[in-house]
């Protein structure tokens, strides 16, 4: 009952803190560093985000403040990232940790599960990634992506109606299916890092230096 009742927690928003940075930089350092979180604390290998190309309530436009700073910023941190779609209205980013990733992709049942769906060289990232963007950019959407992104395999297996498994109320951002202790726990700590690093950029800490690996990551 307590992991239910601590995954309940409100989630963080960007925009609750978006007035705090002025700069430039700054501004889309703080979106990326909010929205990266679990990458950066090493809780989760890649997420997917999508910038769309229109002001903010802040006036900020985050879509054209990523072309013009984010790879860079990127580059500083120690993640990677691939524009997996750009629409022109938008921007859909494949953030990751490369050697996240490659540990990921090196599990058996990972593989297993990406051969299932139809991939191959599953253990190499580079074809893994190359293969998926082809996918998301010819639809429908790949959802065995959500191996990638460190979800359980059972929720994704679920997902894609690969496995018949009950499903969980729990709120957690994807859903749960099966047994859903192991994914209430990870969904606590995916939280929990998002609401550290909101701490963190509420209390004045410089949102380039938030944008950055753990040591132990």
């Amino acid at each position: 009952m307590q992991q239910q009742r601590s995954t309940r927690q409100r989630r963080p928003s960007w925009h609750e803190m978006s007035d705090l940075f002025i700069d430039e930089k700054q501004c889309i350092a703080s979106f990326l560093a909010l929205e990266t979180a679990e990458i950066l604390e090493g809780a989760k290998p890649a997420n997917l985000i999508n910038m769309p190309n229109r002001s903010r309530h802040c006036g900020r436009n985050l879509y054209t403040l990523w072309k013009s700073h984010g790879a860079c910023l990127l580059r500083q941190s120690g993640l990677e990232f691939r524009e997996i779609m750009e629409r022109g209205q938008s921007v859909l980013l494949f953030i990751y940790h490369r050697r996240a990733l490659e540990q990921t992709l090196a599990r058996p049942n990972v593989r297993a599960f990406l051969a299932k769906a139809g991939h191959t060289h599953t253990a190499d990232v580079e074809h893994t990634l190359d293969e998926m963007q082809r996918r998301i950019q010819s639809a429908p959407f790949p959802h065995e992506i959500g191996a990638l992104l460190g979800y359980p395999l059972k929720d994704v297996a679920g997902f894609m109606g690969w496995a018949e498994l009950p499903t969980s109320s729990g709120r957690t951002p994807w859903k749960i299916f099966g047994a859903p202790e192991k994914s209430l726990r990870l969904a606590e700590e995916f939280l929990n890092c998002r609401c550290r690093m909101a701490q963190r950029l509420t209390s004045c800490a410089d949102p380039i230096e938030c944008l950055k690996l753990a040591r132990a990551a």
